[in-house]
């Protein structure tokens, strides 16, 4: 039997899921024993990670549109419209934190923060779009799950009221749009042949990684004495 978007989005979630421990700063939080300077950094860094992962869409929107791939264009369109909706509900996080506006544009980002959105430009620029399109849903999949559980805790562990949670609230929230969306390009990969498993596959780990690594450097983030 022929395999059908969905077979290939519901393995890679499967196959892609971080494991344990994969995450050191969120179930810190979860407990509310991060401090809040890591919090203060966690909007920082998304403050530049955001732009760089727009780009990233709208650049691999327009490389789909040659290739007659209308559902991926449709997708990676979705997601740039999210990010710019998501750099709005950013500042008011980043003013829970105690950060200024001159805080955020002097900030001088982390390497082990910034190598994520370095590797989706990456996608962007060598990766098939539709191969990316499977690699970045796992991804999200995980994200949404960190997401739902900053935003509990930092309304229960640390005060936060709900325009402060609204950007987590943004990820945490199921995306039925994005969904349709996701399962239309991975079964125009499917009709045209573009779409690779194994190398969405292995986008996807390397995806995984570097989000890994994205919240380990921010769990080194000392208390501010």
């Amino acid at each position: 039997m022929a395999r059908t978007a969905r077979d290939v989005l519901d393995d890679a979630v499967r196959t892609l899921a971080p494991g344990a421990g994969a995450n050191r700063l969120v179930p810190l939080i979860a407990a509310g024993e991060a401090p809040r300077a890591a919090l203060a950094a966690l909007a920082l860094e998304q403050h530049h990670v955001i732009p760089s992962d727009r780009r990233a869409f709208q650049h691999l929107a327009q490389r789909s549109v040659p290739l007659g791939q209308p559902a991926v264009t449709d997708f990676f369109d979705h997601l740039a419209r999210g990010e710019d909706l998501a750099l709005t509900r950013l500042g008011p996080f980043a003013a829970a934190c105690g950060l200024t506006g001159d805080a955020v544009r002097s900030h001088e980002p982390r390497f082990g923060c910034q190598a994520y959105p370095a590797y989706v430009a990456w996608l962007a620029l060598g990766a098939e779009p539709v191969d990316a399109v499977v690699a970045l849903t796992a991804n999200f999949a995980a994200w949404g799950d960190y997401c739902a559980t900053i935003g509990l805790a930092l309304r229960e562990r640390y005060g936060f009221d709900d325009e402060a949670c609204g950007f987590f609230d943004l990820f945490a929230a199921p995306d039925p749009e994005g969904a349709e969306r996701a399962l239309a390009a991975v079964g125009c990969g499917l009709v045209d042949g573009r779409l690779s498993e194994p190398l969405s596959h292995r986008y996807g780990r390397m995806l995984r990684d570097h989000e890994s690594l994205f919240w380990s450097t921010l769990a080194k983030v000392a208390p501010v004495e």
